[in-house]
């Protein structure tokens, strides 16, 4: 069975960083490419980052360009999300996504706020 399980995020400051973490389990994580999305409330979900299977390639949503980045650890199934001087717009539940599938995580939440 195919599992991803996001962890970290919270509650932080504007200008603040933090980092997420995403397991993954039930497959070959090494062999595919991983994403990051998130939704925030009454918003449809959005793409916020991507690697390719060896974490070499990556690539960013405008918004978080030059503020998030994304790796991953091939030798411990774990992908990552970087997240620095966030914004409250950046305030939104994220996923952790195995490319070119419907596998998602539940969810780890984000609030950005003073």
């Amino acid at each position: 069975e195919v599992k991803l399980v996001e962890s970290g995020g919270g509650l932080v400051q504007p200008g603040g960083s933090t980092t997420l973490s995403c397991t993954g389990s039930g497959y070959i994580f090494s062999n595919e490419p991983m994403r990051w999305f998130r939704q925030a409330p009454g918003k449809e979900r959005e793409f916020v980052a991507g690697t390719n299977w060896s974490g070499d390639e990556t690539d960013y949503a405008t918004s978080v360009q030059g503020r998030f980045t994304i790796s991953r650890d091939n030798a411990n199934n774990m992908l990552y999300l970087q997240m620095n001087d966030l914004k409250p717009e950046d305030t939104a539940t994220y996923y952790c996504n195995i490319r070119y599938t419907n596998y998602y995580g539940q969810g780890t939440q984000v609030t950005v706020s003073s």
